[in-house]
């Protein structure tokens, strides 16, 4: 199997290609990343990409052409046709390779930005200056559009740039409320998305599933389908399904559930909710859930509030909420902020007297006292991984050696 690495912008072309041979069938089945697996694949296999660890381990996934193929069409019938696409995340990962694949299927050039180099507003102009006239899409993670809404002294550019597009996919980590107001206040056209490598990428746009995709909540202990605004764990079915994970069949039939009637089911590691019109909210991940003084609070909804909270904050970035030990609560909820140091002194690991009222005052107001944060840390960067998911493991290190033990 061809092992073709896809990292920098020479090679994406040559990755481009042997994508378009993986999908019609003319050549082998691709890694953008070496393979720790050794055995043969899975018939029908035409990539493996990894999964970027946010449950574990990574693991090395199978997908087929038509699951690749599926929801990729659907994204053109969604966004309204065919367009060019501006690459601007690492191929070696879902988002990024679904870009790389919908331009293979939409028969447009592929525009690739700098991905050697840090994201920058300047280089993403640069990139879009080079795309043809006519429709465009691109795809990015919350960071980056952050960066182009407040690009700083100089790169005014960017925010044009970014309003050129038709549609600006937004996935990859949970987008706060108050930045996708700014975003579309702005006039940017932002599509949210949800998914994941085991559904070929994005399947549920603005929490409305892709053509041929269904969505369903169920009780995680005994699997039964919940009621409309009930919160349980997502399930995902439909073509974008991946076939399953090289070298661990129990894990495959764990995570790949069949019902009596044949359907298969992908059972996620998310926390979601559907309106009575089948909408879907994802409410957070299941195994990020803190427990503190036995109420169970869940970090993306606190999140979310001091997004909003804290939104005059000169230099805000993202917010990450975990849960560290404590002898009296179990576990106790700190947020950690981004803000970058342009705004103002470094204070990297630093508490905040300042923000903290505000902060636990929104918080208990909006979600009940012991959803509070009981700390709050400041630091120039968040720990992120993959195409620029916050390190949620390497965040709760830093709270639990920085915050105190007890508040």
């Amino acid at each position: 199997m061809p092992r073709a690495e896809g990292t920098a912008p020479a090679d994406v072309a040559d990755l481009r290609a042997a994508v378009s041979a993986a999908l019609s069938g003319r050549g082998p089945a691709i890694a953008p990343s070496p393979l720790a697996f050794s055995g043969p694949l899975p018939d029908g296999t035409a990539l493996v990409l990894r999964t970027s660890g946010s449950t574990g381990l990574p693991r090395e996934v199978a997908l087929s052409a038509d699951a690749l193929v599926a929801p990729a069409r659907a994204t053109h019938e969604r966004l309204g046709g065919d367009a060019q696409w501006l690459l601007t995340l690492p191929p070696a990962h879902v988002a990024g390779l679904q870009v790389v694949l919908r331009s293979v299927v939409a028969g447009t050039r592929l525009v690739t930005a700098d991905l050697d180099s840090p994201f920058t507003a300047h280089g993403f102009a640069a990139a879009a200056a080079r795309m043809d006239a006519g429709r465009r899409y691109v795809s990015l993670v919350p960071t980056q559009l952050h960066r182009l809404l407040h690009p700083g002294p100089g790169s005014a550019a960017a925010l044009d740039a970014l309003l050129s597009f038709d549609a600006i996919l937004l996935g990859g980590a949970a987008a706060s409320p108050a930045l996708l107001t700014s975003a579309r206040e702005a006039g940017a056209l932002v599509v949210t998305t949800y998914g994941m490598t085991e559904t070929s990428g994005g399947c549920v746009y603005d929490g409305v599933t892709l053509a041929g995709v269904r969505v369903r909540v169920v009780d995680g202990s005994t699997g039964h389908r919940l009621p409309a605004d009930a919160a349980g764990v997502v399930e995902i079915s439909g073509p974008v399904l991946a076939t399953g994970y090289l070298g661990d069949e129990a894990l495959t039939a764990a995570t790949f559930r069949t019902d009596p009637d044949g359907t298969r089911w992908l059972r996620t590691s998310d926390l979601g909710s559907l309106a009575p019109d089948g909408a879907l909210t994802v409410l957070g991940r299941a195994d990020d859930v803190i427990v503190t003084g036995g109420v169970n609070v869940a970090p993306a909804a606190v999140e979310a509030v001091l997004a909003g909270a804290l939104a005059d904050v000169d230099g805000l970035g993202e917010v990450c909420v975990v849960g560290v030990p404590d002898h009296e609560w179990g576990q106790r909820v700190v947020a950690v902020v981004e803000v970058r140091p342009a705004a103002g002194p470094g204070r990297d690991g630093a508490h905040a007297p300042d923000l903290m009222a505000r902060a636990r005052h929104a918080v208990a107001t909006t979600l009940g006292p012991p959803a509070a944060p009981r700390d709050l840390l400041v630091v120039a960067d968040l720990p992120r991984r993959g195409p620029g998911k916050i390190d949620r493991a390497a965040v709760t290190d830093l709270a639990t050696r920085t915050a105190p033990r007890t508040h």
